[in-house]
């Protein structure tokens, strides 16, 4: 099971390690996380990065955050300035440039902060996200606390060569 979670020819990393523990955990785990970083979900591969990594940095998991950004960073074209901002910043830093970007970025603050959207908030995500995407993002962004807290708690090392939240600190 722990070979199908990972690229061939490539050892399952520490947090698969873990789960592996309880098997029919690892079982459910790896159906949904398959759906989470699949074309299935029905944003795409820079939103869902974008959402990961916020959510992962705003919870303190360096663990999971640097593994999204070695492996995904650079295919969801996020540069250095933009995973600066995900960890440290704001969604007014000026890496940012599309409205899309930025309403992803207030949307997972928003469900870390508060655990829930204001109406205005809503709906403006609305003008720009499908009911189906909205339903991915709300799932994405649970799903990723749910991973943190796991990656923290069992206090997970960092993965080899994967990036720490000060590599990419400084000025946003």
């Amino acid at each position: 099971m722990l070979r199908g979670m990972m690229p061939t020819g490539e050892e399952p990393i520490a947090l698969f390690r873990t789960y592996a523990r309880n098997p029919r955990l690892t079982e459910a785990l790896h159906a949904w996380g398959a759906y989470q970083l699949s074309r299935r979900l029905s944003l795409g591969l820079r939103d869902r990065e974008i959402v990961i990594d916020r959510t992962c940095a705003l919870c303190g998991c360096e663990y999971e955050w640097g593994v999204h950004v070695q492996r995904f960073a650079s295919r969801a074209e996020l540069n250095a300035a933009q995973i600066r901002s995900l960890t440290h910043g704001t969604r007014t830093d000026p890496c940012w440039e599309t409205e899309r970007d930025r309403l992803l970025i207030e949307a997972a603050d928003a469900l870390h902060a508060h655990h829930d959207i204001d109406d205005a908030l809503w709906d403006r995500l609305a003008t720009e996200f499908s009911p189906e995407q909205l339903l991915d993002l709300l799932m994405l962004c649970g799903w990723y606390h749910a991973i943190s807290y796991t990656a923290r708690a069992t206090r997970l090392p960092l993965e080899p060569g994967t990036p720490r939240f000060s590599d990419f600190s400084g000025g946003v």
